[in-house]
C-alpha cells in the first residue's frame, strides 16, 4: 500500500536547519502514513552524514553537484510513492498535527490540486507570502512601485500578496510558495513536474499556475502553522538575489503571458531589476561609508585645528605636514579603527583602545624613521590621538543614547534568557548558552511540565506573566519537551513584545532562531568561533595579501629557496586571489562532524609544526586552531613552516 505522503525536502548547507526540520517531520509522521526524502546538492558541511547518522529511515539522494531547486525537486519526485507530495524547505518547522491536517483537507476537497499553510518567521510575525495572486504585468506594476504597501486592503493593488484576504481563514488562492507545497500526485502526473529551466525561484509560481490551468484549486490552508525562518541560504537583500527572482519572472511571462503582455512583463521586470539593484547598491554603500566619513571629516577638522592653535603659538607647520603628514595620519587611524571593527556590531569599547594603541605606535614609528624635515612635533601626535579618542568616546556614547535603534552598537548587557523544558534539557541548553554567548547572561528556568520543580519560575502555561514580570529579552524552547504545536502558538501570541526566540533540538550543539528580520535564521554553537571574529578575520586577510605581495615582490631571490618555484609563485599569486590561505585546517574527514568555521584552503596547516601526530591529534590542534586563533599563531606557523609553501595544495 502507497504511503499517504511523501515529503521532499532540498538541502543545500544548512545542516542544522535541516536536522530540526526532520525533527518536526519525524514527529508529524507519527500521525499519518508517510516517506521523506531528502536530496542534497553538494552541501560541504556535514548535511549527508548528519542525515546518514541521526535519520537512517530517510530516502537521501546525495548530489554530486548542485543541480537547483527544480531539477532536486524532480529527482524526488519521480520516485516518491506517496498519494500527496510535499515539496518542504529545510528552513522549517511544522505542527505535529500538520500532515494528518492537510491530508484530511485534500481527501475531503477533490477539487483542490495544491494546497499552501500559514507562515510565521522566526519571531512569531505572518509572511505575507504565504497566500499569493498571479504576477500579471497590473499585480507587478502595483508591487514593484509601492501601491501594494500604500494599499494593503484594495484588491485592486493589494493582489500580489493577496492582503485583502484574512489570513486567518482559507482561501482558494493562484499561487502557492514553494516553502511549504503540497499537491496531489494524481494532478502531477496530469500537469508535469517542476520546470527545470528555472534554476532557482519561480518554479512554484509556475507549477501554481498550471495547476489552476488545469482545472484545480490551489488553497491557502489557515488552520495549521509552520515556522519558516527564509532563506537561510540566500538573502533577500542582495543584488544576486534581485538579478535571480526578477529573470525567473521574466521566464515565467514569456512562458505563459501572450507576446504583448510578456515583453510589457519583461519591461517592468527589467525596469525593476535596475531600480531594486541600483537601490541595494546604494543603500548597502551609504549604510556602509555613512559613519566612516563622518568620522574622518569630524577628525580631520581636529586635526586642522590643533594646526592652526600650533601656528598661532608660533609653532612653524611646513607645508609637507598638510599635503602629506595629515592625510597620512588620518589614513593610519581610519584603517586601524576598520581593521579592528570600529564598524562592526555590537560595539565593543576595548576596539577604540586597542585600534588607538597600534596607531600611535605605527605613527610614532614611522615619525623616528622620518627626515628632519618632517619631524615637526611629537607632542602633535600625542595630542591628536587624545583627540580621536575624545571624539570617538564623545560621539559613539552620543549614539548609543540618542540613536540605540539606528546604530545598535551596544552590546546586550545582562541578557535575560528563559529556558523552557525539563531539568535536564534546561541544564543542557543552559551549559551550551554559557559557551556561546559573550554577555552576561541571566538565565531562567521555565517548566515544560505542569508539576513544576522548585527550581523553575512556572510552567509554559504561564509564559505570557513569566515575559512580562521578568523582562526576558530570548525564549529558548527545548524541543524534546516542548511540542511544535506549542512553540508555534507562544512566538504568534508573544509576537510584537521585541522578544527572540531559539529552539533547541535533542543532543544538538546548536540553538536555531531568528533575532532580527535581517537574518533569517541564526546559530547559537559550542563557543569554537574565535576565527570567525570579523577583525580576526580581516587581520587574517590582510596578513595574507601583505606577506604574499612582499614574498612575490622577493621572489627573484627568495624563490631559489624551494624545490618547486613555480608552485611556490601559484601559491603566492593563488592567496592574494583571495583562494587560499598562508594556514588552514588540516584536511580531515572528520572536520564536517566537527562542523569549524569555514576557512580558506591553507598552503600551511595548523598541525605543520607537529608532523608527527595521528590524526586524532590534529583534528583536536584544528578545533584549538579555530577556538583561540590570534593572527600570531599564523605567524609562527609561517616563520616555523615557510619551507613547505612550495606545497601542492589540494581543493
Amino acid at each position: 500500500m502507497n504511503p499517504r505522503i511523501s515529503v521532499i525536502i532540498v538541502n543545500y548547507n544548512v545542516a542544522y536547519f535541516l536536522e530540526q526540520c526532520l525533527n518536526s517531520v519525524r514527529e508529524a509522521l507519527k500521525q499519518v502514513d508517510g516517506e521523506v526524502l531528502v536530496v542534497d546538492n553538494q552541501s560541504v558541511d556535514g548535511s549527508v552524514a548528519m542525515v546518514e547518522e541521526k535519520f537512517p529511515e530517510v530516502t537521501l539522494i546525495a548530489n554530486k553537484e548542485n543541480l537547483g531547486f527544480s531539477k532536486a525537486n524532480n529527482q524526488a519526485m519521480r520516485i516518491s510513492k506517496g498519494d500527496y507530495v510535499l515539496l518542504l524547505n529545510p528552513d522549517t518547522v511544522i505542527q505535529e498535527d500538520c500532515l494528518k491536517k492537510v491530508v484530511d483537507y485534500m481527501d475531503a476537497r477533490k477539487t483542490a490540486g495544491g494546497l499552501g499553510v500559514k507562515m510565521v518567521d522566526g519571531k512569531g510575525r505572518f509572511l505575507p507570502e504565504s497566500k499569493r495572486g498571479l504576477p500579471t504585468p497590473a499585480v507587478a506594476f502595483w508591487k514593484l512601485f509601492g501601491f501594494s504597501s500604500l494599499f494593503p486592503k484594495s484588491k485592486i493593488f493589494g493582489q500580489y500578496h493577496l492582503t485583502y484576504l484574512d489570513k486567518n481563514e482559507n482561501h482558494d488562492v493562484p499561487i502557492l510558495a514553494g516553502a511549504f507545497m503540497l499537491m496531489r500526485k494524481s494532478v502531477l502526473n496530469e500537469v508535469g513536474l517542476l520546470d527545470e529551466a528555472f534554476f532557482m525561484y519561480g518554479e512554484d509560481i509556475d507549477l501554481s499556475y498550471r495547476i489552476v490551468k488545469a482545472g484545480y484549486k490551489n488553497v491557502y490552508y489557515a488552520d495549521t502553522s509552520i515556522i519558516h525562518y527564509k532563506g537561510e541560504s540566500t538573502k533577500k537583500s542582495s543584488v544576486n538575489y534581485v538579478f535571480v527572482f526578477y529573470r525567473a519572472m521574466i521566464i515565467f511571462a514569456q512562458k505563459h503571458f501572450t507576446q504583448k503582455n510578456a515583453k510589457l512583463f519583461s519591461f517592468l521586470i527589467n525596469l525593476a531589476i535596475y531600480i531594486r539593484a541600483g537601490a541595494a547598491i546604494l543603500s548597502r554603500f551609504v549604510k556602509r561609508i555613512t559613519l566612516p566619513l563622518i568620522d574622518t571629516a569630524v577628525i580631520l577638522m581636529g586635526m586642522l585645528a590643533l594646526t592652526d592653535h600650533w601656528e598661532r603659538a608660533g609653532i612653524y607647520f611646513p607645508e609637507s605636514t598638510f599635503n602629506l603628514m595629515l592625510p597620512a595620519y588620518l589614513f593610519v587611524w581610519m584603517s586601524l579603527l576598520y581593521i579592528y571593527g570600529l564598524y562592526d556590531k555590537p560595539f565593543k569599547w576595548k576596539k577604540i583602545s586597542k585600534s588607538l594603541g597600534v596607531g600611535l605606535l605605527v605613527i610614532l614609528v614611522a615619525y623616528a624613521l622620518l627626515p628632519k624635515d618632517f619631524q615637526f612635533s611629537r607632542l602633535y601626535i600625542l595630542i591628536s590621538a587624545a583627540w580621536v579618542f575624545a571624539y570617538l568616546l564623545i560621539s559613539r556614547t552620543f549614539l548609543q543614547i540618542f540613536l540605540p535603534k539606528v546604530f545598535s552598537f551596544r552590546p546586550t548587557i545582562n541578557k535575560r534568557f528563559g529556558i523552557i523544558g525539563d531539568s535536564d534539557e534546561r541544564k543542557r541548553v543552559s551549559g551550551i548558552l554559557m559557551q556561546t554567548t559573550d554577555q552576561k547572561a541571566e538565565v531562567f528556568s521555565i517548566s515544560s511540565d505542569t508539576n513544576p520543580d522548585k527550581e523553575v519560575l512556572g510552567t509554559l502555561s504561564q509564559l505570557d506573566e513569566i515575559v512580562q514580570i521578568h523582562e526576558l529579552d530570548e525564549v529558548i524552547f527545548c524541543a524534546k519537551n516542548v511540542s511544535s504545536t506549542d512553540i508555534i502558538h507562544w512566538m504568534k501570541k508573544l509576537e510584537g513584545q521585541q522578544l527572540d526566540f531559539k529552539i533547541s533540538q535533542p543532543e544538538s550543539l546548536s540553538l536555531i532562531g531568528s533575532n532580527s528580520i535581517e537574518t533569517a535564521g541564526d546559530l547559537y554553537l559550542m563557543h569554537i568561533n574565535k576565527i570567525e571574529d570579523p577583525t580576526n578575520r580581516r587581520l587574517k586577510r590582510i596578513f595574507d595579501i601583505s606577506i604574499a605581495l612582499i614574498f612575490l615582490l622577493i621572489s627573484p631571490i627568495f624563490v631559489w629557496a624551494f624545490r618547486r618555484k613555480g608552485t611556490f609563485l601559484k601559491n603566492m599569486l593563488q592567496i592574494v586571489a583571495g583562494r587560499y590561505s598562508f594556514v588552514g585546517y588540516f584536511n580531515s574527514s572528520a572536520l564536517e562532524k566537527i562542523k569549524l568555521p569555514r576557512l580558506r584552503i591553507g598552503v600551511l596547516k595548523a598541525n605543520d609544526m607537529h608532523p608527527e601526530i595521528g590524526d586524532a591529534q590534529r583534528e583536536k590542534l584544528n578545533l584549538i586552531y579555530a577556538r583561540d586563533y590570534t593572527i600570531s599563531k599564523d605567524i609562527l606557523i609561517l616563520k616555523n613552516c615557510w619551507r613547505h609553501l612550495d606545497r601542492e595544495v589540494r581543493t
